[in-house]
């Protein structure tokens, strides 16, 4: 049998809450017992006292315990006065009838079974004792058990005796039974009261925590469907809440990468259909005898076909580093020297464009652990970035410098400038710069997303910021000799 979420919530909150009020139960009556047989054990204490007086002033009267010994209706007596405090006075001390144990009030212990305990057994009268100065008993407890601790009685410095009186072990008086059972009805209905209360919360508690819950669920599985534009409610600042929140960052993340495949595949067969129509076009031209198959027919043919390769070969570079197949041969190098030779490697182009290329503060040793081969392609991207947008008459400045565990490398340009809303576009795929950084000047839009890639590669950050000389700033940040930034 499937047993839902909301049900399963339900039992536990209910288990739960009865296992709690059954505790507090059995506790408060626990303590509730104690605390009642300590008031009971403080009232006969003060009744023992009471007793006490009693005997004092009657053997300060008579002078002796003979009073007592032969006459238990006397005793009887002074046991039932000894519940109040009245004035010794009106008691006659005088010996009276004696009669013999049975008839004094007391019956005695049952037949086969001396001195044992029944609840009538328990009450004050069966449980003190009265002893001479000598400790033998006058009158003994009837209630079996350990002996009790004496109290001596002093009359004129001397000790005459001494009376004592077992604890109570169960309540016998009628009253504090009545209220005992009282208060244990009482905690009784109030248990219940509160284990029904609980039972009503725990429903709607649960229905609600799992409303959410089956929100969340709902969403999930639409967003397994496709549905990328589905939201949950995210107000919420407990655990659910933060949950929502990661779920609709997910759906945004899952919608983005949808759009970035589908502009992904869009620009891919766009910039595949440009060079192969160019090749259809000049091959059916030189088969149709339009025109001939010369030199600059060639050449066409050829500067098409190679930015077919680039295109695929700069596709397959960025798919293997998104599949993490890219190889890296990294060792200890100095990243200056492959800096320089990149800048006098493209010097000679960058001449033929009238721009200038200057190095500054480049210090001699840049130890970083590294692959040689795939920084040196970082810096041939860069640099063609330059040559490919830059204004002609322009400039590039590179330079680069150690902070504290870090190489930071600036490769800033002239105009034309970035717009501020493009700024972080530009290391994504077959992004470009319309208007001024065009596809007729440029490549198509993958160099500086390998530059990233291959940043990334090496623990390090690339940035694209506004030049203070009217173009762009691409700023790098590799960890110095393999340590972490």
């Amino acid at each position: 049998m499937k047993i839902s979420i909301k049900h399963r919530l339900y039992f536990a909150f209910l288990a739960a809450t009865g296992l709690v009020v059954i505790s507090m139960f059995l506790i408060t009556k626990f303590s509730f017992q104690r605390s009642l047989l300590r008031y009971v054990n403080t009232v006969e204490q003060e009744r023992l006292l009471r007793l006490e007086s009693l005997l004092i002033k009657g053997y300060e009267k008579h002078g002796n315990w003979n009073f007592l010994t032969s006459n238990r209706r006397l005793w009887k007596h002074l046991l039932i006065s000894s519940r109040h405090e009245p004035a010794f006075s009106h008691l006659c001390l005088e010996e009276r009838d004696r009669r013999p144990p049975s008839a004094s009030g007391f019956p005695p212990p049952p037949e086969g079974l001396p001195g044992a305990p029944s609840p009538m057994h328990q009450t004050f009268e069966w449980r003190v004792s009265l002893l001479d100065s000598e400790k033998k008993p006058i009158y003994d407890s009837l209630v079996p058990g350990p002996s009790p601790t004496y109290n001596p009685l002093v009359v004129h410095n001397q000790t005459v005796g001494y009376v004592g009186l077992k604890p109570p072990k169960i309540i016998i008086d009628s009253h504090q039974q009545r209220f005992a059972q009282e208060q244990h009805h009482s905690m009784t209905i109030i248990s219940l009261v509160v284990a029904a209360m609980s039972a009503l919360l725990s429903l709607p508690l649960s229905r609600r925590m799992v409303k959410r819950i089956t929100t969340l669920a709902s969403a999930t599985h639409q967003l397994s469907t496709g549905s990328y534009d589905i939201r949950v409610d995210e107000t919420a600042s407990d655990e659910l809440g933060q949950l929502a929140h990661d779920f609709n960052s997910m759906a945004q993340t899952l919608k983005s990468n949808q759009a970035m495949r589908r502009r992904w595949v869009a620009d891919i067969s766009h910039e595949l259909r440009t060079p192969l129509a160019i090749l259809r076009g000049e091959i059916e031209a030189v088969q149709d005898g339009i025109r001939t198959l010369s030199d600059q027919t060639l050449d066409t043919l050829h500067g098409e076909v190679m930015r077919l390769e680039r295109l695929v070969g700069d596709l397959y570079e960025l798919s293997l580093s998104d599949i993490g197949a890219m190889q890296y041969r990294k060792t200890n190098i100095n990243l200056s020297n492959v800096l320089l030779l990149s800048v006098e490697a493209h010097r000679t182009q960058f001449a033929e464009k009238s721009l200038s290329m200057q190095t500054r503060n480049i210090p001699k040793n840049l130890p970083v652990l590294g692959d040689a081969e795939r920084l040196r392609q970082l810096f041939y991207n860069l640099l063609k970035n330059t040559l490919h947008y830059t204004d002609e008459g322009g400039q590039l400045q590179i330079t680069a410098n150690i902070r504290k565990n870090t190489i930071q490398l600036d490769f800033m340009d002239s105009s034309p400038a970035v717009p501020d809303e493009s700024m972080g576009k530009l290391f994504d795929r077959f992004y470009r710069v319309e208007r001024s950084r065009s596809r007729e000047h440029g490549g198509a839009g993958l160099g500086l997303a390998l530059c990233k890639n291959i940043v990334e590669a090496h623990n390090g950050s690339i940035e694209a910021r506004p030049a203070p000389l009217g173009g762009l700033w691409i700023a790098i940040t590799l960890p110095l000799n393999g340590r972490k930034p």
